[in-house]
């Protein structure tokens, strides 16, 4: 495989990371309860972007993992256009579902502008660790990278997005709450699944007959180009 290239494995990963990402803002404009437990319903989709980014970057390594994150955030901002558009344009008189369109639509920009900033923090730092660990592990303890990847990334991606996103429509102790249960369910939500995860780890080397270090590279996240 060129050094430039992108393969088929990466670039169904690449789409099925951006419909994650894209769903998960749409989901995050509903809060759920489950028992005395409350969570978005974005809580769904968003941690499967976060496993695809740590196969990314074990598998293809940072520079893969900067361009899909990248390509991420470039759909939603697309998302986003469409979305206004849609909603800047006359209803018909006899539809009865623009309060209810609105609704849900309306909340977008600001859930999405949230999401974006909250996104690329933890997304890199998710990759950012993913990388830095393996090299310093020569590749060993997959599992313990991934989860601690995924803990990092997670918990910068909740403390961004909470505050933005729900800031002064609910009290204070809930969205404190809330981001405490957000990490830790997703966290947990990778570790049930790491099993997984392994497996497709171990097969998309094989398929792809590559196992990236990152050595000397850049980090400098603006370098999209490099991949």
């Amino acid at each position: 495989m060129k050094k430039n290239s992108v393969s088929l494995s990466f670039m169904l990963l690449g789409i099925v990371f951006c419909v994650c990402l894209i769903a998960s803002n749409l989901l995050e404009t509903k809060i759920i309860q489950i028992g005395s437990f409350t969570i978005t319903a974005g809580f769904l989709v968003f941690p499967v972007s976060y496993i695809i980014n740590d196969c990314i970057a074990e598998v293809w390594g940072f520079r893969k993992a900067r361009l899909i994150i990248w390509l991420g955030f470039a759909m939603n901002f697309a998302m986003i256009a469409l979305f206004q558009l849609a909603l800047a344009l006359p209803a018909a008189p006899f539809w009865e579902g623009e309060t209810a369109f609105r609704f849900v639509f309306g909340l977008a920009p600001r859930i999405a502008a949230a999401s974006l900033m909250a996104f690329l923090a933890g997304s890199f730092l998710n990759a950012y660790v993913m990388s830095r660990m393996k090299l310093a592990s020569d590749g060993r303890n997959f599992s313990a990278r991934a989860i601690l990847s995924t803990l990092i990334g997670e918990s910068a991606d909740s403390l961004i997005f909470f505050p933005l996103a729900f800031g002064g429509l609910m009290p204070a102790h809930e969205l404190a709450k809330l981001m405490l249960i957000q990490v830790v369910a997703k966290t947990a939500y990778e570790i049930v699944v790491l099993p997984v995860t392994i497996r497709v780890v171990d097969a998309l080397k094989k398929i792809e007959g590559v196992d990236i270090y990152d050595e000397d590279i850049s980090y400098n996240i603006l370098k999209i180009r490099e991949i």
